[in-house]
């Protein structure tokens, strides 16, 4: 079924599944480190490309084999993305690449052209894509201000399905 514009006579653009590529560097292999530098990102990505959860198909998290400490996808569910498929994996290990790096590809339905996407990388990631513009880097406190209503403790594993 054809969407309505809601200008009268001026079509209503497609709606396509579009790749986001955001990427991050953390300081140490610990969960605390990775959770927090997976929600800077995808906080980013999110604000940059005006994404709603409910547009999300799926989002494919890798770590660098030297993080292994929580998966990354967690803080996707930190920030929401509670109906996403999510799924975390290993980046290839090429010699001389970078460190401690998580990666996301997004699978997101947008009526927005390719070119029009905004890919994010953070901290020492910004060399992976020197050919891309990077955002600023988002002040702490406008991070803490997006998750605090998140509670973490009812995000925690338990195997009973409690």
């Amino acid at each position: 079924m054809p969407t309505q514009s809601p200008h009268p006579g001026k079509p209503v653009p497609p709606v396509r599944c579009r790749g986001v590529r955001g990427a991050i560097t953390v300081s140490e292999n610990s969960k605390e480190a990775i959770l927090e530098a997976t929600r800077e990102m995808l906080y980013i990505i999110i604000r940059a490309n005006h994404m709603h959860p409910d547009d999300v198909a799926s989002a494919y998290f890798t770590t660098t084999a030297d993080l292994n400490a929580t998966y990354p996808a967690l803080a996707a569910r930190q920030l929401g993305w509670y109906e996403v498929a999510l799924l975390c994996g290993h980046e290839m290990q090429v010699p001389g690449g970078l460190k401690r790096c998580i990666r996301v590809l997004v699978h997101w339905n947008t009526s927005r052209r390719s070119r029009d996407i905004v890919h994010v990388y953070l901290r020492e990631a910004k060399t992976l894509r020197p050919d891309r513009k990077t955002l600023p880097e988002i002040p702490e406190e406008e991070l803490a201000a997006a998750v605090r209503e998140i509670d973490l403790e009812t995000l925690k594993f338990n195997p009973n399905g409690n």
